[in-house]
Formats: C-alpha cells, structure tokens, sequence
C-alpha cells in the first residue's frame, strides 16, 4: 500500500513539472501600459515546446509560438494607435489574462534620488498636487532597489494607477512630466517605469563590461568608494534593475543624476556609455533626457559640481538624440534635493514635446554656449537657443576671461545681436572665457523663454 502511495505522490510530482505554468515577467500585468504604433514584444516562460497562443483585446488577433528548450517563448504583437482599457489572453496548459491594459506611451524614468524624490519626501505644493493626481490614463511601475552579479531576467513589481495613494509615493519629476506630455498629446495614456536609486553613480547603472573594457571609465571607477547610500561596484543596479526591462518597448528614458559623481572630470564619457549601453540592449536608439545638476554647496572650495554639469553640457554634442534640462533658476543653492519638482518634469516633457513628438515650437532649451570670437581686446561669444538673450540682475558679473596665462579675471559683459561682449582690462587679449563658473553660482543669463544659460568653459 506505501508503495502505491508513494508511486501516486511521484506521479502527481511528474505530471506538475510536464504541466507547467505559463508565467510572465512582473512588468507584463493588470494596468500596464503598452507603446502605441509598435511592434511590442512580449515574452516568458512555460514548459518547454510548450504552444503559446495570446490573443490580443483591441483586434482580437491570435499570435502563436512554442517554448524552447530553456523553457523560454517570446511573442511580436503589432499595437495600435492609444486607447483602451484591452485584455491580453495568453495560453498555455493555463491561462494569463492581463486586464485593464492601455495602449499609449511608455517612459523609463531613471537615476538617484533627485529622480526618485516623491512628493511625500515634501515638493513645492505637494498636498495639493497630492490632491489632484487620480489620473486612471497615467500609470505607474517601480522597480524596487536590488543589486545583482549578474544580469537577471525578472523584477518585482506591479503596474498601478495614478491616485492620490500612490502618486504620493511615485517619482514627482516622473508624475510632472507625464501630466505636460498629456497637455500636448491630448491625454493619451503614459506609462512610467521608475527605476532609481538615491546616492548611486551613473557606473551602476550600466554593463559591468562596459566599465571594465574602458581604460578612462575604468581608472574613474575605481576612485568610487563604497558610502552608506548605496552600492558603488560597476553594473550592480543595472543587472537587477535595468536589464529585466530591456525588452519592454518604451519610447524613451528621462534621467536624473549625476551628484554622486561629482568630482569626476570624465562624467560626459561615462553617461554617454552609459546610453549607448542601454541603446544597444534595447535596440533601439531612443530619446535620452536628463536634468543639469543644480548648482549647490559640495562642502569644499573647488569646482567639482560645475565641472560636472559641464561634462553634462557637452555630452548634448557627443551624443545624438539627447537633450539637458537646465534647472538653476528653480532651485535653492543650499538643498541639494531641489523640491521644485513641477518645473523640472515640465522642463524635461517640454523637450520630448519639441523633439520626439514634435508639438511643442516653442524655445524649450536655456542658451547653450556655441562658440567665442576673439576681436582684439573682445571676446564675442555665441549661444544657441539665444533668442531674446538678457541678464536677469544688472550686476551681469558672471563671465571671465583668461589669457594665454590661463589665469581668470572678471569681464564686463554687454548683449548685443544675442551675443555676449567680453572686455578685461587685466586681460588685453582673451583667449579663454568662463561663465557662471562655481558650484553654487546660479546663472544670470536667459533667453526669451525666459530658460537660463547653462554654466561653460572653453577651456
């Protein structure tokens, strides 16, 4: 009798591991958001050469696929133009159907805690906000914070809809951005996905390989120690944190961060590998959007935050498909978590809107330094985006000039045909200028949009 007891339990072992599951990664659920007009890939696992069949909801289009051998299927669905709420079936010995799906666009929202910050943290009017965020057509994803060796293929996690509930706990830069891109847009439904992590630098956010194969990223990685905050070894967030949604279509990244990399003199190259990696994981050379750093007090007298915010600068020419969102107007120089989060998520939505969605004419970048003429005693220096360009105090005492020397003096500045007149007396021939040049100095130079110039130097 044990015997046949016995031989039954092994049976119904046999028979559940035959008869497996059809699972899904955390990110395909309820509430989710699916890019619009895409071919959206959506994958799993299942016993292998296991049939697959997904129906989808909006054209009741059937797609088929088998498992492989590492129990793994994956499917290429066609989407449609916005809409919704849709199901998703999908078949296997079981059944998964994915409810209250919408059809629209889909952001990552990604970096340190100027990113993460939530409007509980205490933003600028944030009961307010707070109040106002049931929005069912904007929906959120957070990944929670997890390291990994090596890269794995699933988080945890939910899709949720906007409420006053859970707005309150969700990224503000993200939340600000998708409530401006449904201004334009015509309140599609937006789909953010927030992976962030407070006091990490950009090195854990991409391929360990990455780093290591980079003699420059390399020989900067290693100055990095390991502080209370957060991990500092080279690809951990992003093997946890990133690399599960490689697949997941989005239109788009917005990121934020760069002060736990302050003192870096190479932050350009290291963010540029940084999107470059994460474009190649994705295949697909998506618009990347990031925030300037604000201007704050690091605590010693030297030019580690400018310097990186120049290094952010300058990525904008060493990358295609980017833009900066300067945001030392809207800060405080003290605080280094700004709490005026609503200017920084228009900002950032302002510069999907003029150039991925192409809505939005209006100026939308800050005067960015172009290039410097030297006539004489004057150095003449041209911005872009420097419609309308003026000084906001008339104490304009931000720009310096150098000579061969290399030693700075102050310039007396003038705009004429939105150009910047530089003379010194200390400095009869200039051949280097500066503006805004310290970490707390917050720029005095707008344009009609009344956006502020971004700090440079052409040194």
């Amino acid at each position: 009798m044990k015997n046949n007891i016995f031989k039954f339990v092994f049976f119904l072992m046999i028979s559940s591991t035959m008869m497996a599951n059809v699972t899904l990664p955390n990110i395909f659920g309820d509430n989710m958001v699916l890019q619009r007009n895409s071919q959206v890939k959506i994958w799993g696992w299942a016993n292998p050469k296991e049939e697959i069949k997904l129906v989808s909801g909006w054209n009741n289009q059937e797609y088929k696929t088998v498992a492989n051998n590492q129990a793994h299927w994956e499917i290429v669905i066609q989407t449609p133009e916005a809409g919704g709420p849709f199901t998703i079936s999908i078949k296997g010995y079981n059944e998964v159907i994915l409810k209250n799906i919408l059809i629209g666009e889909v952001w990552l929202c990604a970096g340190q805690s100027n990113m993460e910050m939530p409007a509980s943290w205490g933003i600028d009017n944030g009961e307010e906000e707070v109040k106002k965020a049931a929005n069912p057509s904007i929906r959120f994803f957070s990944v929670p914070k997890l390291t990994a060796v090596t890269p794995q293929n699933n988080v945890s996690g939910n899709w949720t809809e906007s409420t006053p509930e859970t707005m309150k706990q969700f990224s503000a830069v993200g939340y600000f951005f998708a409530k401006r891109l449904q201004e334009d847009l015509k309140g599609i439904p937006i789909g953010l996905i927030s992976s962030n992590w407070g006091g990490t630098p950009a090195e854990i956010w991409m391929p360990e390989e990455v780093v290591q194969n980079d003699p420059v990223l390399l020989e900067n990685a290693k100055k990095l120690n390991e502080e209370e905050y957060g991990p500092r070894q080279p690809g951990r967030a992003y093997n946890a944190m990133i690399y599960p949604l490689t697949g997941f279509k989005i239109v788009g990244t917005i990121w934020y961060q760069g002060e736990s990399n302050v003192g870096s003199l190479v932050y350009d190259k290291t963010l540029g590998a940084l999107i470059s990696s994460w474009r190649k994981m994705w295949q697909n050379d998506f618009p990347f959007y990031y925030v300037q750093i604000a201007p704050y007090k690091t605590g010693s007298n030297n030019f580690s935050n400018v310097t990186l915010r120049d290094s952010q600068r300058k990525m904008l020419k060493e990358v295609p498909n980017t833009g900066m969102a300067v945001i030392s107007d809207v800060i405080e120089v003290k605080e280094i978590h700004p709490t005026d989060k609503k200017s920084v998520g228009v900002r950032l939505a302002n510069l999907a809107l003029a150039n991925t969605y192409k809505t939005n004419s209006n100026l939308v970048n800050g005067p960015l330094y172009s290039s410097v003429t030297i006539e004489k005693n004057k150095a003449i220096v041209s911005f872009d985006y420097a419609e309308g360009l003026y000084f906001k105090d008339k104490k304009n005492d931000q720009f310096e000039v150098a000579g061969q020397d290399g030693i700075f003096y102050p310039a007396e500045a003038s705009i004429k045909n939105n150009q910047v007149i530089l003379t010194s007396k200390k400095v009869p021939v200039p051949a280097k200028v500066r503006f805004a040049w310290g970490n707390t100095i917050v720029s005095n130079l707008f344009n009609k949009a009344n956006l502020p110039a971004s700090c440079f130097s052409t040194e």
